[in-house]
């Protein structure tokens, strides 16, 4: 036997393609969206408990932190659907040769992005 093999596997030197960047930014904004939902209910809940919970809620989500997690929490929505999408694609045989694989990646990591610039634009726009 070789003992050629890495003994401790070092992630930070792993060329991914960026069908594999897209694989592991699915799961992480899943876990997000899913890690969220309890915050959110508590939120909802405190909000529509009478006029000083609401005001509560308020003021806890202009904080500067937590504008800044609802961002990220954007970004996770939008890059967990489109990636959705683009499974759902591969799944119906759409897409699977390596050229169209690779291609659609990339459209599923910008296309987050430029939605939730564009939502911003309009929010800031209003």
């Amino acid at each position: 036997m070789q003992a050629t093999r890495p003994v401790h596997l070092a992630l930070w030197r792993i060329k991914l393609p960026a069908t594999g960047y897209v694989s592991i930014l699915h799961r992480i904004s899943g876990i997000l969206m899913v890690l969220s939902i309890p915050i959110g209910a508590i939120l909802f809940d405190q909000a529509v408990s009478g006029q000083a919970g609401f005001d509560a809620s308020a003021a806890f989500l202009h904080n500067w932190f937590v504008r800044l997690a609802l961002l990220a929490l954007a970004w996770s929505f939008l890059h967990h659907l489109f990636a959705g999408i683009r499974y759902l694609l591969l799944d119906l045989r759409i897409g699977l040769d390596r050229k169209w694989s690779r291609l659609g990646a990339w459209i599923v990591m910008i296309s987050a992005l430029v939605v939730l610039v564009l939502v911003l634009l309009w929010r800031v726009a209003q």
